[in-house]
């Protein structure tokens, strides 16, 4: 147990001294004191959080008729890059020409190009029990168990570590006195890329009505068949009428044959989000690639590096050995995956580590965490929204609220000092 005195804690307009004790700073095995560390930070558990935003319109895809100031650092990539960003946004990750790739015969009634191969050498990774066996990171050859982890972040998605919703519905330019034309022109393009990929690569078209809460939750259906030379699009496979009630896991099955074709996609999807997870410029090839990194930088821009900041916390949480990133987002499962890639999340969230809400509810998915987690870790919930912070209070997990980008700064701060 340690005391610390005086720490200056930097919060966007605002700076100042807080003069406080912060007890029990992250050490594994020790007892977390989750109320004293929220409210050093001005976190008070649990008032009312913010309402999240009212529904929007679908737009038509715009023509770009603005123009943003171009970045002033560049790195060896050639990129522009915005000052503190430190490469936290993986541009140089994404080559020019897409990896060699043995393309599988897929297509669309809409003519979208054919889903890509999977790489030489990249394994489809599943155990028995479809769970993930600890981060894989270079450094660290054999992770740990999901019951060695001692502490698990779960995060919300949406105007938490990315802003997408807010831009379209005005709520993000009116709160902080951006250009409201210029926000919702971004949020209109970025929606576009993430249907786009969503439908041309990740078979949403055929998904869209059998969504699952997880990766894996059908792979129980998967018998193991090679679909290296697999035709998705003569399978004959097609969503039937009211899938969405048959294929959520539950016990309540199609036919076996379509079962096993829905099995196939979602295998083929992991496979996809692995191998492109830190070259997603690989994945959509020229000219989309240049195309979604102009409309990276311009969104990091107008939200003042609000994704930075994320995902610096996200970084450090992740350089532990024993803590843990999980992602609770009400996004159906596919269009969630094709955000985390488009915003350049893959190497913060492993696939088995995303859960989609939308038909559950967030407090099913905190759940099914918990039981994979076990008792033991710690869990911290990070949100902005209402039903996350109610479920964490039901549950007794510490929240941290994220209403503007210096919470975000403010999260950094308490991770780099150890205090969660």
């Amino acid at each position: 147990m340690r005391t610390v005195r005086g720490f200056l804690l930097y919060l966007s307009r605002y700076c100042f001294i807080l003069e406080v004790e912060v007890f029990v700073p992250f050490n594994g095995g020790q007892k977390f004191d989750g109320a004293s560390v929220m409210a050093a930070y001005g976190q008070t558990q649990y008032s009312p959080a913010l309402q999240p935003a009212g529904p929007y319109t679908p737009y038509t895809h715009h023509t770009q008729g603005y123009s943003m100031p171009s970045y002033n650092i560049k790195t060896e990539d050639g990129l522009s890059h915005s000052p503190g960003q430190g490469g936290l946004l993986g541009y140089s990750n994404f080559s020019s020409t897409p990896p060699s790739q043995s393309l599988y015969s897929y297509s669309h009634t809409h003519g979208h190009p054919p889903t890509p191969g999977k790489e030489e050498g990249v394994a489809a990774r599943r155990g028995s029990d479809g769970k993930l066996r600890g981060r894989k990171r270079a450094s660290d050859p054999t992770p740990p168990l999901d019951s060695d982890i001692e502490r698990v972040f779960i995060w919300d998605l949406d105007e938490t570590i990315i802003i997408f919703h807010s831009l379209l519905t005005g709520t993000f330019s009116s709160r902080f006195g951006k250009d409201s034309s210029k926000a919702v022109s971004l949020g209109l393009w970025m929606e576009e890329m993430i249907f786009n990929l969503a439908d041309s690569r990740l078979f949403f078209n055929d998904l869209e009505e059998c969504d699952q809460v997880h990766i894996d939750d059908v792979a129980s259906d998967d018998n193991g068949q090679d679909l290296s030379t697999y035709n998705f699009g003569s399978d004959g496979f097609q969503s039937p009428a009211g899938a969405g009630s048959l294929c959520l896991g539950s016990g309540v099955h199609g036919g076996v044959d379509w079962m096993r074709k829905l099995a196939f996609r979602y295998r083929r999807v992991k496979e996809i989000y692995n191998t492109y997870k830190n070259n997603v410029g690989g994945l959509l090839g020229s000219p989309k690639r240049e195309e979604w990194l102009q409309l990276r930088r311009e969104m990091e821009v107008l939200t003042d590096l609000w994704l930075t900041q994320a995902l610096k916390a996200l970084a450090l949480i992740n350089s532990r050995p024993n803590c843990v990133n999980v992602l609770v987002t009400t996004t159906q499962l596919i269009p969630a995956l094709s955000k985390v890639l488009l915003y350049g999340l893959g190497s913060a969230f492993p696939i088995e580590n995303i859960y989609s809400a939308t038909k559950t509810g967030k407090e099913s998915c905190f759940e099914r965490v918990s039981q994979r987690f076990g008792r033991r870790a710690v869990y911290v919930v990070i949100g902005d929204g209402a039903e996350e912070e109610t479920v964490a209070k039901k549950k007794n997990m510490p929240f941290w609220r994220v209403s503007c980008r210096a919470d975000l700064e403010a999260l950094s701060h308490a991770l780099e000092l150890d205090y969660l």
